[in-house]
């Protein structure tokens, strides 16, 4: 078994908590994000000496332009594109500065904006192929796209509607203890199955609702982290990868695929020993690949899988414990960091809805950076508490 990071951890998850629509800039975002693991951790903002930004609306600014923004010297900087994988290739990249002495304590954050038309706006600035391949033909927005997903993995696997309702009706019930969670009421099947039809096959509950907020948490030593009185998750491996299987005909496998089995061989550990996962869940199609493409179970078959387990809090598989981004809302960027800020709590048994018991192990999943046919980056994180 390696120990790839060595003594590096991760702590101070914090989320700023959601709306439906804001007209401040992603600026105000971030910098809430920036005070409020300052207040967890105990830390001024100037003795933070890395910056991590994940953003989609935070141009024409920059991660080098907030630090001037917020009263900061850092000596090393990143800016994350990979959208939805974010919060995990943050945390890579962070780790490794803080393991080679480029900083001492790094501030992960991931924050956006949403305007009454934001979302149109983002939509129309998102890629050049996506302006040239989709827009034109009046297909507006990932929906389209993730649509042709899902009918072409139904189609390929026999997975049916009701399958991905069981996903979005867990993750709901999760919701409703985590108060951050924009959507509050209680879901069932009949509902989910009757709902308002988006881009067939998918409907209403199988799509994400853009809102504004930010994530984020803290990378340091592990001394530095018990120094300042901090609960802290390990970090046992991580895995990214970007245009995986480029000539596939259409996305019915991620690049997690491609590094499952060096992610299990890392950490020296196996699926069977995960306590809570959090996969990216801007549509559940995209959280059924992640199941297969990390050996939860074979492709094709995670409608078993999903037929077979509780993904409740309570159940035998706690998945997206905070509801998902399918409950909580998608605050842009953010959305990546949203599973990682869960499996922190929850590993340091923290969480601020309920808890999953005795929680060691938890694994962290995104995917992000939908062009016009497929999402293009994929990453994965297996962390163990550290209590």
């Amino acid at each position: 078994m390696s120990d790839p990071y060595g003594d590096i951890v991760v702590t101070a998850p914090i989320s700023v908590p959601y709306v439906r629509f804001s007209h401040e800039r992603s600026n105000y975002w971030l910098g809430r994000a920036l005070g409020k693991v300052c207040k967890a951790s105990g830390l001024k903002h100037n003795e933070i000496d890395g910056l991590s930004i994940s953003s989609f609306t935070l141009g024409p600014d920059s991660a080098v332009s907030l630090t001037q923004h917020f009263g900061m010297t850092p000596r090393w900087v990143s800016q994350e594109v990979t959208g939805g994988a974010s919060g995990v290739t943050a945390l890579r990249k962070a780790a490794r500065a803080v393991q080679m002495g480029d900083a001492d304590i790094v501030a992960c954050l991931a924050g956006d904006t949403n305007s009454q038309d934001g979302f149109e706006s983002l939509l129309d600035n998102f890629s050049s192929d996506m302006s040239a391949a989709v827009l034109p033909y009046g297909a507006g927005g990932p929906n389209v796209s993730f649509a042709l997903i899902t009918k072409a993995y139904m189609e390929a696997y026999g997975a049916k509607r009701e399958d991905f309702g069981k996903l979005a009706l867990s993750q709901r019930k999760n919701a409703l203890s985590y108060p951050h969670a924009l959507m509050k009421k209680p879901l069932g099947i009949d509902q989910y199955m009757a709902a308002r039809e988006i881009s067939s096959p998918l409907h209403l509950f199988d799509c994400v609702m853009p809102c504004a907020g930010a994530e984020g948490y803290l990378v340091m030593h592990e001394i530095k982290a018990k120094a300042l009185g901090l609960p802290y998750v390990k970090i046992k491996a991580t895995i990214e990868r970007h245009n995986a299987y480029a000539h596939d005909d259409v996305q019915l496998r991620t690049g997690l695929a491609m590094d499952a089995k060096g992610l299990w061989a890392q950490a020296g550990i196996a699926p069977e020993n995960i306590d809570v996962m959090q996969t990216y869940d801007d549509y559940p199609v995209i959280s059924f690949m992640q199941f297969e493409d990390l050996g939860f179970c074979a492709k094709g078959e995670a409608k078993e899988f999903v037929r077979q387990h509780d993904f409740t809090i309570t159940g035998n598989f706690p998945h997206n414990t905070s509801g998902g981004q399918l409950s909580c809302g998608q605050a842009g960027a953010a959305g990546g960091f949203l599973g990682m800020v869960e499996a922190i709590r929850q590993l340091t048994g923290t969480a601020l809805g309920k808890q999953v018991k005795g929680a060691k192990y938890g694994l962290v999943s995104g995917f992000g950076i939908i062009n016009y046919d497929k999402g293009l980056s994929c990453a994965a994180a297996i962390l163990e508490s550290g209590q």
